[in-house]
């Protein structure tokens, strides 16, 4: 059981932090204002936003690591 929810909340982050990707690449994000209920709506708000958070830390631990190098 632990093992399944431990799964499904990295599945989840790294969905979060590819959408991270998708809208500093391309601009593109979920049209959140489509959502009825604004509880919801915040909630996936959050979630974008932790999104973020992960992208930013990963950019940040492969910038610091030997094997990664920025190219122009």
């Amino acid at each position: 059981m632990f093992g399944t929810l431990a799964h499904l909340g990295f599945d989840a982050l790294l969905l979060s932090a590819f959408l991270a990707g998708v809208r500093r690449t391309t601009g593109l994000t979920p049209r959140l204002s489509q959502v009825p209920n604004k509880d919801i709506r915040q909630i996936l708000r959050s979630y974008l936003e932790f999104g973020e958070y992960v992208f930013d830390f990963a950019v940040v631990v492969f910038g610091r690591s030997d094997s990664f190098e920025r190219k122009p």
